[in-house]
């Protein structure tokens, strides 16, 4: 749910935020002559590639980071990746009323347009709409929880991440950095677009339940909150493993 859609297809992104110009070609259904590796060899192409790097490089104070590979590369038949300007770019080599539906699409995508989303999932199928619908009140919860716990008195990143874990190790015996070996997740990843619609409810009740502690009992620094996050998240895991036991004995 996090690549774009463009006439009804994913588009895909890479942790950098370049844009896959294969599927948007895919996408649009043209000939072979217009992929990609072709529209890069063009003299106009170029010019704006250099034009693009001249203006990275001038706001980055910092030319001998950047390369054409920042902005595009190929992968085979992984697909070719572009930076956002040029994927229009490229949309519009291809047909204007293409390039208005990218640019459009990107622009409501950048600015967290909550209809965007809404508009894919009109397409999309019933158990879509339902991991989407827990995914966003996750979200919620989540970003109320760090709230939560930044008032009081958790600072660092690295205890966000250790009290994060806390819930994990309750509800799943194993920490983030486990989960995402077995789900083959790069760091970048995103651990919970990964998860199951139940692995997502059991996370938010933990968050919501730890939530009402924190502010009910008031502790204060990491390791206070982080005792208070596990007891939650283990009240939570409890309540899992009495029903399925009750299931196992019917």
């Amino acid at each position: 749910m996090n690549d774009l859609k463009i006439r009804g297809r994913s588009i895909r992104s890479d942790e950098n935020g370049l844009i896959c110009l294969t599927d948007i070609w895919d996408a649009a259904g043209f000939k072979v002559n217009q992929k990609p590796g072709q529209w890069q060899r063009l003299d106009s192409t170029q010019k704006l590639f250099s034009a693009l790097l001249e203006r990275i490089v001038g706001k980055s104070h910092n030319s001998k980071k950047i390369s054409v590979k920042s902005i595009y590369y190929s992968k085979g038949a992984a697909g070719t990746y572009a930076h956002p300007v040029l994927a229009c770019a490229y949309a519009g080599y291809l047909s204007p009323k293409l390039e208005v539906e990218v640019r459009e699409v990107w622009l409501r995508y950048r600015a967290g347009d909550a209809t965007l989303a809404d508009d894919i999932l009109e397409r999309a199928g019933p158990a879509a709409n339902e991991w989407a619908g827990v995914r966003a009140l996750t979200r919620s919860t989540r970003n109320k929880h760090t709230a939560v716990l930044a008032d009081h008195g958790v600072v660092r990143p690295l205890d966000f991440a250790t009290i994060t874990n806390e819930t994990y190790i309750a509800l799943f015996d194993r920490p983030a950095k486990a989960l995402r070996s077995e789900r083959g997740l790069k760091k970048s990843d995103n651990l919970r677009d990964r998860m199951t619609l139940p692995e997502l409810t059991y996370i938010m009740a933990a968050e919501s339940l730890a939530n009402e502690r924190i502010e009910e009992t008031n502790p204060n620094g990491s390791t206070q909150c982080q005792i208070a996050v596990r007891k939650s998240a283990s009240f939570i895991r409890d309540a899992i493993e009495k029903d399925r036991a009750d299931r196992r004995a019917r």
